[in-house]
């Protein structure tokens, strides 16, 4: 399933790679594309967007 979530706060590679490795732990199969630019996250998993927004949210980053 493809999830795609505006995330807000990344300002740098080290907030995409935070974001990316809180998704990773959810769902160690999930891939993850980032346009920071845009505060775009796009993610394809199984898992609900719901909890993928928890776990982004929980790094400090605002899900919209």
């Amino acid at each position: 399933m493809q999830h795609q979530l505006e995330v807000t706060g990344m300002t740098c590679g080290h907030c995409e790679m935070a974001v990316k490795k809180a998704v990773q732990r959810l769902d160690p199969q999930a891939q993850v594309e980032i346009e920071r630019a845009r505060h775009q996250v796009r993610i394809e998993s199984q898992q609900p967007r719901t909890e993928l927004a928890r776990v982004i949210a929980e790094e400090g980053y605002t899900v919209a």
